[in-house]
């Protein structure tokens, strides 16, 4: 088989490639870049199979690429979004495989950056936040290591400081049940709670702002 034709693609990286004088299928610029591809270059169908894989594996990494673009991903956040691309299983694992190598992916460091985030925008207690790593594929010790250093106190009254400007002007009982449930959908234990709401309450009574 001879290439015959190889046209680049108007809005996409990819061109077409000919063989024979027949469209036979596309490839990524930087495949047929990396390929050396001409027009008068014979192939063979073992060529042919060898660019197609090539052609996936770069299909795969640059997905991935542009994911890790918009945050931080853990591997099995990766291998998920790659799988609904139904890539083959060894192009995503060759994939994985080189970003974990080249330091783009690491489960110990996106699980701090996960803590660190939702410590800054979000707090939230060390039980819910063991609960999001594990759903995105963190292992257990590696989750606790990340959430043993958010201390809940601190996070408990950095959450409800904002919710209690909400419950200005309520009773003690509305405040108590309203606050707590809002701690408690944010992980936080019942004794960390109720400390957190009493402490709150007995500051608002004090401050002649909120009287």
């Amino acid at each position: 088989m001879q290439i015959t034709a190889i046209e680049k693609q108007q809005r996409r990286r990819r061109a077409n490639i000919y063989l024979d004088g027949r469209y036979a299928f596309s490839l990524s610029l930087e495949v047929v870049a990396q390929a050396g591809l001409h027009e008068g270059d014979a192939l063979s169908p073992q060529q042919v199979r060898s660019l197609h894989q090539a052609d996936v594996r770069h299909q795969a990494r640059e997905a991935a690429l542009r994911l890790l673009a918009y945050r931080p991903r853990s591997e099995a956040e990766i291998r998920q979004r790659l799988a609904r691309r139904r890539l083959p299983k060894d192009a995503i694992q060759e994939t994985i495989a080189r970003l974990r190598e080249q330091g783009l992916l690491d489960d110990t460091a996106f699980a701090r950056f996960w803590v660190e985030t939702r410590d800054q925008s979000s707090p939230r207690g060390r039980h819910l936040l063991w609960r999001e790593l594990s759903a995105k594929g963190i292992e257990r010790e590696t989750a606790r290591q990340a959430v043993d250093g958010v201390t809940e106190e601190d996070a408990a009254l950095r959450a409800a400081q904002k919710k209690v400007r909400q419950l200005q002007g309520q009773d003690y009982h509305v405040f108590r049940r309203r606050l707590g449930d809002f701690l408690r959908r944010r992980g936080f234990s019942y004794s960390t709670a109720q400390a957190t709401i009493e402490r709150l309450w007995r500051e608002g009574q004090q401050d002649p702002q909120r009287s």
